[in-house]
């Protein structure tokens, strides 16, 4: 590992100097493609009001959510009480997703150790 540092050290000194040299420049390019998310006056209470326009609206949108799942829930078990009805694709496709959703979590349990596959770290 202490071998390492010097390489480290060399390429948080190069991401420095690149960030020094070109930094300015891509803020104010970044600004001025985004300008019509910018609010005006650029103050700290504009900031407060649409942190909590965002946190009512998503608030407020729980309900609409809430009836969404209950709706795809009752899809769920309609398609369980008709199963013998049930096509061959349609039934690949729940086991794919299935598949993913595992691979999903394995992926996760993978990144929660630290990128380890058995989780000692080396």
């Amino acid at each position: 590992m202490a071998s390492k540092l010097p390489i480290v050290k060399a390429k948080a000194l190069e991401a420095s100097k690149f960030l020094t040299k070109n930094g300015c420049a891509y803020y104010k390019q970044m600004l001025e493609q985004n300008k019509q998310y910018i609010q005006e006056p650029p103050t700290v209470e504009k900031c407060q009001h649409l942190a909590k326009q965002v946190f009512y609206t998503r608030l407020a949108s729980i309900p609409g959510r809430y009836q969404a799942f209950w709706k795809e829930l009752d899809d769920v078990k309609n398609l369980w009480k008709h199963r013998q009805e049930l096509k061959i694709e349609d039934a690949g496709i729940a086991a794919l997703f299935g598949l993913e959703c595992f691979a999903w979590f394995c992926a996760g349990e993978i990144v929660g150790r630290g990128f380890t596959i058995t989780g000692y770290y080396v």
